[in-house]
């Protein structure tokens, strides 16, 4: 099947979710052709490079979509990489090559409970897995977050506990998540897990949930998002050799 066609968006507006995550809203002539109910799929901004022959690309989740709009949240942090400093200064009218989308990756639905965990690359994802999980689930979700200000509220079944983490300093020597998922009481039956975040972090997590709570290969997404102290490039070749070594 042939890859989708990336198609020129305009930004409509943006605003601050948190003081650390920037919501970008897209649309334009071009999205008529988007396909509908892609909220958590991901998509490609593309930013070519003057002298270079391959652009630039930011992998980023479709947070939210409308007939004519879709949003695009960006962590931002002090020193900002070439995408979120585009949505730091984006302007209503500023335009941006975006491809995609990608395929959603959305928690097995056929579990006794559910778990997410993630950090905030992964809110958008985990937003939309919480709002689309039955009204009867039950479970948990542990999300790091850099501030106590960057705490939102999320739609969520009443019996999905929510668990916040504050890490200012996320580093690849420990993971504040693993350290919060091992404090829950663990239910009975057959958990479905979702977890995105750190490359560091997210080895330690796949660690417990395989090899100390056993959780079926079925009912298990695991990823990371990005890599402390690595660019996209450098990140997809961790990710590539961890795959082959797991």
């Amino acid at each position: 099947m042939s890859k989708p066609v990336p198609r020129t968006l305009e930004v409509i507006r943006s605003a601050y979710v948190t003081p650390h995550m920037l919501r970008v809203t897209l649309g334009g002539s071009e999205l008529a052709a988007f396909p509908e109910d892609q909220e958590s799929a991901y998509i490609k901004l593309i930013f070519p490079q003057q002298g270079e022959s391959r652009p630039l690309m930011r992998t980023y989740t479709v947070s939210g979509q409308r007939s004519d709009e879709i949003d695009v949240d960006f962590v931002l942090h002090a020193a900002d990489g070439p995408a979120s400093a585009w949505g730091r200064n984006a302007k209503p009218g500023d335009q941006i090559l975006v491809g995609g989308p990608g395929p959603k990756k959305l928690i097995n639905k056929d579990a006794d409970w559910y778990l997410l965990v993630g950090d905030m690359t992964a809110l958008p994802a985990i937003a939309v897995n919480l709002a689309q999980l039955p009204e009867d689930a039950r479970g948990y979700a542990v999300l790091e977050v850099l501030t106590e200000a960057d705490i939102q509220p999320l739609p969520h079944p009443e019996n999905v506990e929510i668990h916040w983490v504050i890490n200012a300093t996320p580093d690849g020597d420990s993971s504040a998540l693993l350290q919060r998922v091992e404090q829950l009481c663990w239910l009975p039956g057959q958990p479905a897990v979702w977890t995105a975040c750190e490359f560091h972090s997210m080895r330690a997590l796949r660690t417990y949930f395989k090899k100390q709570r056993q959780v079926l290969k079925s009912h298990l997404y695991i990823s990371s998002y990005w890599k402390i102290n690595s660019t996209e490039d450098q990140h997809k070749i961790a990710k590539k050799d961890d795959a082959q070594s797991a």
